[in-house]
């Protein structure tokens, strides 16, 4: 039996898997510990579900995911308001170098991919299904490229970027704080504990202040990027290369947050943009996940796992090494590590709660909490997706 769901009860199913995954995770620690996602949680037990209705024989479920869509364009454009390059300039110089770190993880990410996908017997492009997509990017990122990869041929590729993105929050969360500890221990940083200036971080934070009559006009503003982002789009389409749908409207919309910022002309009301990118990706992640067919694993699972070792070794040894010596081999440098640990493998609440543990246990970082927040949630995204669509049209 088949049975065909039209975008609206798509929508609907969506939503109610959020609830049950809201519900789950309250009450399971251990979901609330590594930060997996409420959409994550239900859409897993409903793709297994999926898969015991597929593999027994019983039925088979299809999704319009036509709102899966629009709402992963909303959610992008989203992060695209946030690239504020006068906080990047604010941060001053250990921003920049913080973020030219992260563009290499993001850069060493696809090619450990790339590489290890010859040896294991695989495509490259499935490769990049375990490269900084499902890394840096996470599940948002995984179920935007994961169709993209199916156009190219990649049967289950959105499967094996969620499955590779829910194994990165895990072991990004169980690894940062390990690595922070044994770099504080080991080498004796606690002399070097400082303070930070974060006044321009407070200033920043005023400008995120909900009002909810400013909400229709943050809509709006979401909506010209989107329809101006379409022309971006097309335009770069040109080159004859593949971009994502939403690449031009993030492009716009990082155009109009800094033209208000340096020109004061009108505001960007960011602190509604987020709320309305954080509902819009949640009903993204729940469309996505609900459409998942587990069943379209069992080929790839040895070569997945041995992927996904690779980059859980290459992220110890790059936070451990190479992040804690530029950043300045003292005490800060060490809770940076440990938050690298998080967003580059999982999200930047994983991060902050990697950075929790670490600060809770000795002191506080200042430094850490300006520099891992800004680059992770307003810059990070942004860049993977443009080296991510570099990689794949070279490929």
């Amino acid at each position: 039996m088949v049975l065909n769901l039209n975008m609206y009860q798509t929508l609907a199913v969506a939503v109610v898997v959020l609830i049950i995954g809201k519900f789950l995770k309250s009450k399971i620690s251990f979901l609330e510990k590594f930060c997996i996602p409420s959409p994550v949680v239900g859409g897993l037990l409903f793709a297994i579900l999926s898969l015991i209705c597929y593999e027994t024989g019983i039925a088979e479920l299809n999704f319009d995911d036509t709102l899966r869509e629009v709402c992963m364009v909303f959610f992008f454009t989203s992060v695209g308001f946030q690239a504020n390059l006068k906080v990047l300039k604010s941060g001053g110089k250990a921003m920049i170098v913080f973020l030219a770190l992260i563009i290499v993880l993001i850069i060493t990410q696809n090619l450990i991919a790339v590489g290890l996908s010859g040896v294991v017997g695989v495509t490259p492009l499935v490769g990049m299904c375990t490269g900084s997509i499902p890394m840096i990017g996470g599940h948002g990122t995984a179920g935007a490229f994961g169709p993209i990869l199916e156009d190219f041929g990649i049967e289950g590729a959105t499967t094996l970027c969620t499955a590779a993105a829910t194994f990165g929050l895990v072991a990004g969360s169980v690894i940062g704080g390990p690595v922070g500890n044994r770099l504080i221990k080991k080498k004796n940083l606690l002399g070097t504990v400082k303070d930070t200036d974060d006044s321009y971080l407070v200033e920043e934070e005023e400008k995120h202040v909900r009002s909810y009559s400013m909400y229709p006009s943050a809509v709006n503003q979401l909506i010209i990027a989107i329809g101006a982002g379409t022309l971006v789009s097309y335009l770069l389409s040109l080159t004859g290369m593949t971009f994502p749908i939403y690449i031009g409207a993030m492009i716009v919309a990082a155009i109009i947050r800094n033209i208000s910022e340096y020109s004061g002309k009108f505001t960007v009301h960011m602190g509604e943009i987020n709320d309305i990118g954080g509902i819009c990706l949640s009903l993204f992640l729940g469309i996505a996940m609900i459409t998942l067919k587990l069943w379209q694993l069992a080929a790839l699972a040895l070569p997945l796992m041995a992927l996904l070792a690779g980059q859980l070794i290459w992220m110890i040894v790059f936070a451990y090494f190479i992040v804690f010596i530029v950043m300045g081999r003292d005490y800060d440098a060490a809770v940076l590590s440990s938050g690298v640990c998080g967003f580059g493998m999982g999200a930047t609440p994983n991060a902050m709660a990697n950075m929790q543990a670490i600060c809770d246990k000795y002191a506080p970082s200042v430094k850490a909490y300006i520099l891992v927040p800004i680059v992770g949630s307003l810059f990070a995204d942004f860049l993977n997706s443009l080296t991510i669509t570099f990689f794949i049209n070279f490929l």
